[in-house]
């Protein structure tokens, strides 16, 4: 049991002489996509919550693709089938950037985190008092300013306790990357599996890491829901 385990921290070799562990890919993968995507969750979450139809239909169209359809076929379709487009193999950086697994990989989480935490922002955004909002108003704020420095803020607190499920729910995702030939924590379970046919350690000692790590995330955002809440918190 204990020479199964310290496969799970031997390097393999990736990329470019790139030695990683499955472990530290997981990670990797997962604050990525949690930065690409929360970056391009903000727009649209103001999109999102806008009352210009113009702006809200388009971002509810894109929303409502990635979070209606699983994540394991939008990864095979970024992977698999965008490669298999004439237009795509015939310029030679898309040829480049759709072979390659973990590009695949990174752009389908990304943009699947960003569709829910889009939403998520978007439901903050409307519940932000509009108390809060005309008191910023009344000191002559521009709603561009109203928005980055009150809005905003505010909307970001509120949807913490939403985020954290989002983002412990992204590192389980995780683990189909294997399916892109990406070397993550299930990729080397399996293989490790593959080799020792100790199916239950190899897949309960998986469970284990990641429940871990889990737990890890956890108590870090509960940490931060005691600070950044504790305005809502009622007195007694």
């Amino acid at each position: 049991m204990i020479e199964l385990f310290q496969e799970y921290w031997r390097p393999l070799m990736f990329s470019d002489g790139i030695r990683v562990t499955g472990l530290a890919m997981t990670l990797w993968l997962l604050v990525a996509s949690l930065l690409f995507g929360g970056a391009l969750a903000i727009p649209l979450a103001v999109a999102r919550a806008s009352r210009n139809i113009i702006y809200r239909v388009p971002v509810r169209c894109f929303t409502y693709v990635f979070c209606g359809t699983p994540l394991f076929i939008q990864l095979l379709v970024f992977y698999s089938g965008f490669y298999g487009l004439d237009f795509v193999r015939s310029d030679e950086w898309l040829s480049a950037f759709f072979k390659n697994g973990l590009n695949c990989a990174v752009l389908a989480f990304s943009l699947n985190t960003a569709a829910y935490t889009a939403e998520i922002l978007a439901g903050a955004i409307k519940n932000v008092p509009e108390g809060e909002v005309e008191a910023a108003r009344s000191y002559g704020l521009s709603e561009w300013r109203v928005l980055c420095f009150v809005v905003l803020p505010a909307a970001f607190r509120r949807a913490l306790p939403y985020y954290s499920n989002e983002v412990i729910l992204l590192l389980h995702a995780t683990s189909i990357a294997f399916a892109a030939t990406v070397p993550e924590l299930m990729k080397i379970t399996r293989d490790i599996n593959g080799q020792t046919l100790m199916t239950f350690q190899a897949f309960g000692a998986a469970a284990l890491l990641y429940a871990l790590v889990s737990m890890v995330f956890v108590v870090t955002f509960r940490q931060a829901e005691r600070k950044w809440l504790a305005f809502l918190r009622t007195s007694h």
